[in-house]
């Protein structure tokens, strides 16, 4: 079977899962392939993306062992005749619990042939420099999985007569869905005023417009996800966490979630 074209598509607040699939594309040869970036809160408003007799990678990270209740809304804007899907998760070295069958549940719901599906590490959200969880993943490492992965996909799509001759993936997880998903806390990253220069580069970063200038930092706490997409960016690190209940699960998360955990691929030999 041959594929003429291919797309990105992925929810990435911190850029993890989009490394990954820009990792497979290149194995796959896609490297110039169209990336469709559903991450920030514009794109809700995107007209529907059609995917017919094509090759989609579609990527997310996972909040609690689920898939991000925004990607979910996102990624429904999609639908797709005669398309294979390589599905691919993020996890920040904890587990990725039923996230990736969530992903390939709603990709069959959307029309998708799932074909291929992986679970790479990459740096928890809640991580920093202080409580390093995963911290600079995916690396090196992970990243020349990632090709290698496509490489291997490649191979597989060749020997496929169509898209109706690809197998069931079957991956791990539970359903109905035994994780839980981000825990609803109520709290969100918060602002030093002292060390902030009101940039905005935090609002641009956020994924659902929780954050707006208005010659201060005003962040929206009931629409964080926690992503903490703003700490990360922010060029004076002057977000953080101030919640002993976020930091006591960081440090958790520091002390038992250290050892190296490698990428699990799904649908290739290998």
């Amino acid at each position: 079977m041959e594929i003429r074209k291919g797309r990105l598509v992925y929810f990435s607040p911190t850029g993890t899962a989009k490394k990954v699939v820009t990792g497979i594309a290149q194995g796959l040869g896609a490297e110039d392939a169209e990336q469709i970036d559903l991450t920030l809160p514009e794109t809700m408003h995107q007209n529907m993306s059609w995917f017919a007799d094509e090759l989609a990678i579609i990527g997310a990270p996972v909040y609690g062992g689920r898939l991000p209740a925004d990607a979910v809304a996102r990624f429904k804007g999609m639908r797709a005749e005669d398309t294979l899907a390589v599905l691919i998760v993020t996890y920040g070295n904890r587990e990725f619990d039923d996230a990736l069958l969530e992903l390939k549940n709603l990709a069959v719901e959307l029309g998708f042939k799932p074909i291929a599906g992986g679970a790479f590490i990459g740096e928890h959200s809640f991580a920093s420099k202080v409580l390093p969880i995963a911290n600079g993943r995916p690396d090196r490492l992970d990243l020349n999985k990632a090709v290698d992965f496509g490489k291997k996909i490649q191979q597989k799509i060749t020997a496929l007569k169509s898209a109706d001759a690809c197998a069931d993936l079957e991956v791990p997880g539970s359903y109905p869905y035994k994780a839980q998903g981000a825990r609803p806390m109520q709290v969100s990253p918060v602002t030093n005023e002292d060390a902030c220069t009101v940039c905005g580069t935090c609002a641009d970063v956020c994924p659902t417009a929780a954050i707006s200038i208005d010659g201060r930092v005003t962040t929206i706490v009931e629409q964080c996800i926690r992503c903490c997409a703003c700490i990360k960016s922010c060029p004076e690190e002057a977000r953080g966490i101030d919640n002993e209940t976020w930091k006591s699960i960081a440090i958790w998360l520091n002390e038992h979630c250290g050892a190296r955990k490698e990428p699990q691929l799904f649908g290739v030999d290998g």
